[in-house]
């Protein structure tokens, strides 16, 4: 199926340019577009059953033409926090197996909030690192892994990174793109957020998190989102110029606070009326629907510089993803916190819940996705890996880890294909902005399996089901009503845990560490 892809599209891409066989590119260019904190029912793209209220409130209409030309997929995850979604995704590792499981930014600091219950877990808060690496401050929590840039790259694509990259401590090889297979890095570092999106503050210079290398927009009216939309486009026209492969990896900072006026569009939501909150929305709120439509015109730039030269329109691949569930807490979003912001599914970004979790995901495939798609095959996050080498033809690898992602390219390629996607989420560390366990947060691990999701609670020992099917606001707990259920899933989810060796949370009464879910020591 792969090399009768890659003749079509080579026969095409003669018959665009005008060119031999010889000379046209048979491997696709890859362009990953990645949204930071952006919730799955931000855009007006519906990603429910449904449109909702919250969809009518945002303005993406290049979110809607990407969709429109490939495929909607309803039932996307990535883990509920930024830095181990990003290790995931470079690695093909679940987070329970490469052990960043909460975000990362300076060197051997954790940056868990602190319980008066639980002792957290030694895990990775230096990040994932270059597997060739011999630098001592790479050496200590950290995992060691074979990036998919650095096979692309291997297999001939030209790498770029562009935008936050978030995945190693400061100090260490794993904070720079770089040095993790990327052949060109804009913008990417320890930092997990910008310090500002303003030019005229200098994208947040001297904060901790400052957005290092762009330097030359230092002191300009320009607002970051665009500043690496550009800084992408002048990127992919070298790789176009020698008709090399090309792997973009487009990691935005938006939509992650904070939220800095973006006065191209935030005066059409400045006291607009809303249907869903049945009141105008607030500034903060204002200045958030701005950051998202921003987000989609960099995403409709980028499609008209590729439609703007049809041979490679023709053979560039998009994948639309965002990092983490939306911000679910009122003390950033309008309205009841952990109902309004994600409805209709709950809580949001540190949740166990969907709200948390759960994605705005699309694939353009030319030749291959049909337009106007949907599919509701489940993917988590580690499954980009495995999918992105297929894409581009890349057969023969191997990883110093191992890799727990499955592609979901026969999907893309037989609409009519899914696959049983048992999914897994571990995240035995303290978020810090709420432990509100009641609305999932806190210490927890949990599965989605079939229409049943478990979720359970390390400091408690809380267990949780919800039917996500039919209750995607997991408002009916069915625990005590399907107890042979609930044993199941939580052996099944703990012998995966064992199975990668994944940290636990212990007991400071005690000393002794907190027992799996199926309750073995």
């Amino acid at each position: 199926m792969k090399k009768d892809f890659f003749l079509k599209n080579t026969l095409l891409l003669a018959s665009l340019s005008g060119t031999g066989l010889v000379q046209a590119q048979q491997q696709p260019n890859i362009i990953l577009f990645l949204v930071d904190d952006m919730g799955w029912q931000d855009t007006s793209v519906p990603f429910y059953q449904e449109p909702t209220l919250l969809n009518n409130r945002y303005r993406t209409p290049n979110m809607e033409r990407l969709a429109q030309m490939g495929v909607k997929f309803t039932q996307a995850y990535a883990c509920a926090v930024s830095s181990p979604t990003r290790c995931s995704l470079m690695t093909g590792m679940n987070a329970a197996r490469h052990r960043v499981t909460n975000w990362t930014l300076y060197y051997n600091q954790k940056t868990d909030a602190s319980s008066e219950v639980i002792q957290l877990p030694d895990w990775n808060y230096n990040g994932i690192q270059p597997a060739h690496t011999t630098q001592p401050a790479d050496l200590k929590n950290s995992t060691f892994v074979t990036s998919f840039p650095q096979i692309l790259k291997q297999n001939g694509y030209y790498t770029i990174h562009c935008g936050k990259a978030h995945f190693g401590a400061k100090g260490t090889s794993g904070a720079d793109p770089a040095q993790m297979g990327f052949d060109v890095n804009i913008a990417g570092g320890a930092n997990g957020a910008p310090g500002s999106y303003l030019g005229t503050r200098n994208f947040g210079q001297g904060s901790g998190f400052e957005v290092l290398g762009l330097e030359k927009y230092y002191g300009q009216d320009v607002f970051l989102t665009e500043v690496l939309t550009l800084e992408a486009i002048e990127a992919m026209k070298r790789p176009i110029s020698k008709k090399q492969p090309f792997y973009l990896y487009m990691s935005h900072y938006a939509v992650h606070s904070p939220y800095d006026d973006d006065v191209r569009f935030s005066n059409y939501y400045r006291n607009r009326y809303d249907a869903q909150l049945d009141t105008l929305l607030n500034e903060s709120e204002a200045r958030y629907a701005a950051l998202v439509e921003g987000m989609d015109k960099s995403l409709g730039d980028i499609l008209d510089f590729l439609e703007s030269q049809p041979e490679v329109a023709a053979n560039t691949i998009v994948l639309f993803m965002s990092d983490n569930g939306g911000q679910g807490l009122n003390n950033v979003r309008q309205g009841r916190a952990n109902r309004d912001q994600n409805y209709p599914a709950r809580a949001g970004k540190g949740s166990a819940f969907m709200g948390g979790v759960r994605e705005p995901m699309m694939v353009y495939w030319p030749g291959v996705t049909e337009a106007g798609g949907v599919c509701d095959q489940r993917v988590m996050i580690e499954d980009f890996f495995p999918t992105i080498l297929d894409m581009a033809g890349v057969e023969e690898y191997s990883t110093v880890q191992t890799v727990d992602g499955v592609s979901f390219v026969d999907v893309l390629q037989d609409p009519s294909a899914r696959h049983e996607r048992t999914i897994v989420w571990h995240f035995p560390n303290l978020w810090g902005e709420t432990q509100n366990i009641e609305e999932g947060y806190g210490a927890y691990s949990s599965i989605l399996k079939g229409d049943y999701h478990f979720i359970y609670h390390w400091e408690t020992q809380q267990k949780r089901l919800y039917n996500v099917c039919e209750d995607i606001g997991e408002q009916d707990d069915l625990s005590s009503e399907q107890p042979k259920l609930v044993k199941r899933l939580a052996r099944e989810l703990t012998d995966f845990l064992k199975s990668t060796d994944a940290q636990r949370p212990s007991y400071k009464a005690t000393g002794e560490v907190c027992p799996y879910p199926d309750g073995s020591k």
